[in-house]
């Protein structure tokens, strides 16, 4: 009962957040301290990562609700935070089964709907001290308009007969996928050694190959290389055996 409440209350706070504009018009979403949500809360996710919209099914009808939105979050490695870290004034103090427990709440299912998975190192203090100016924001701007402006000019042609227009590389069906995200030999390869090496699903396998297209779309190349693939897998860091 306390489990299908849950489920029930997160949806509910969904489409308020529909009914608000922040689901609806391709908004994002930012949950900080992941695995504190309750794992049953998160798995309500799961669909709208996956459509892009929200089902309530009930015994006389179904409603559904646009829910087409980015989500961001972030998390620790374990309890104390310091699990990985290269540090020795902050060494880890969980046991084995303290982060084996932690990461547990976060469900294999979520996180392949995640396409990417970055582990954020802390920042030395020799970086911190640079004086090297790095890109500033205007210049990431037009580059991601340009990338944007490439993929609208893609899928012109597709959507004039879909019945799903696509407007992004996210958006793509698995056969849009196929058509627009093609390997040469080298890159099939790669991908494969990786598929075997990490254990990918099938849905990894789909969201890398988008965050490969729209890696190459930022760097202005008409086609996927071995450069944008291997940038792609990278962003995969949960699904590595040596995670936990």
């Amino acid at each position: 009962m306390k489990k299908s409440c849950a489920k029930i209350g997160l949806i509910l706070a969904f489409i308020c957040l529909i009914f608000t504009g922040l689901l609806k018009w391709h908004k994002s979403v930012f949950l900080d301290e992941l695995p504190e949500y309750k794992r049953t809360a998160l798995e309500v996710m799961r669909q709208p990562l996956e459509d892009r919209k929200i089902c309530v099914t009930r015994s006389k009808m179904t409603v559904e609700f646009p829910a087409s939105f980015m989500l961001v979050a972030a998390m620790n490695p374990c309890p104390c935070g310091h699990y990985g870290e290269d540090n020795p004034a902050h060494p880890c103090t969980c046991t084995p089964a303290q982060i084996h427990r932690y990461m547990g709440r976060i469900s294999g299912p979520l996180l392949d709907r995640i396409d990417i998975q970055c582990d954020i190192q802390a920042v030395p203090y020799t970086m911190l001290k640079e004086t090297t100016p790095s890109e500033n924001s205007a210049s990431i701007r037009e580059r991601v308009v340009r990338a944007r402006q490439i993929q609208q000019q893609r899928f012109a042609a597709y959507n004039v007969t879909a019945q799903k227009p696509i407007h992004c590389n996210a958006q793509m069906t698995p056969k849009a996928v196929r058509e627009y995200c093609q390997l040469d030999a080298q890159c099939d390869r790669l991908l494969s050694h990786a598929m075997d090496k990490l254990g990918l699903s099938a849905r990894a396998y789909d969201r890398v190959l988008k965050v490969a297209r729209t890696i190459a779309d930022l760097a202005g190349a008409e086609n996927i290389n071995s450069a944008h693939l291997m940038e792609a897998i990278s962003y995969r860091n949960m699904d590595r055996a040596d995670w936990i």
